[in-house]
């Protein structure tokens, strides 16, 4: 068995037009799956379920679904307009729930699959910046992580979830503009270093691959040590 060979597998990438949904697309095809992104910028809005459904119908069955697509509110709570609260939740946990469930009849008729959601160390912590909807939607996807692994289990689909730390993408550039902001993020990085979107993609290929086979129901910080403190 090729531990990380995902040859004959079709896989679903949302959010994948840039950052860590683009690098995983690519990883995912270097390991031989068949990726299908979809993406805002390429016309399909996750949180459209009609769009989605519509767009699943269209492929050759799916193996591997992986929930990218997400955005964040940096805002004092007392700051943050509802209608942001609601954006950020439609995206980073409804979509994440929808699109799992929509997928999973694809992954029934093919024996099983193999889903990965876009968690955060910001899931696991209270976070060291004024984030709370961005917080609160990815703790909401850690336990729906586990929620749809035991669910689906005996469906032999696997559901996990990686935590990144932060990551310079297009969601971060007010904190990596920023210096001061900069040195606090680095004041929790044992490592020294930060992941960059191909760590992050490396960690959502094995959760998918056949190296993760006995897998289920895990959140997977990459994190340069920010939960160790």
């Amino acid at each position: 068995m090729e531990l990380f060979d995902l040859k004959g597998k079709s896989a679903v990438v949302t959010g994948g037009a840039k950052g860590i949904g683009a690098a995983t697309a690519a990883l995912l095809e270097r390991a031989g799956a068949r990726v299908t992104v979809l993406d805002i910028d390429s016309g399909c809005d996750v949180t459209d379920e009609a769009a989605v459904k519509a767009a699943f119908a269209a492929l050759d069955g799916i193996d591997i679904l992986v929930n990218n697509a997400g955005r964040g509110a940096r805002l004092p709570a007392t700051e943050l307009p509802l209608d942001d609260w609601h954006r950020v939740m439609q995206l980073n946990l409804a979509a994440v729930f929808s699109c799992s469930r929509l997928a999973h009849p694809h992954m029934v008729a093919r024996g099983g699959g193999a889903i990965v959601n876009m968690a955060s160390v910001m899931g696991l912590s209270g976070g060291i910046f004024p984030n709370a909807a961005y917080q609160a939607s990815k703790g909401g996807v850690v336990n729906l992580t586990r929620a749809l692994a035991l669910e689906w289990a005996a469906d032999n689909i696997r559901v996990n979830a990686v935590a990144p730390t932060f990551v310079r993408t297009e969601l971060t550039v007010p904190v990596f503009s920023n210096p001061a902001l900069v040195q606090t993020v680095m004041s929790h990085t044992p490592l020294g270093r930060l992941p960059e979107p191909d760590d992050i993609a490396a960690t959502v290929l094995y959760l998918c691959s056949p190296a993760a086979r006995c897998v289920t129901g895990i959140t997977l910080p990459v994190d340069s040590g920010y939960l160790a403190r």
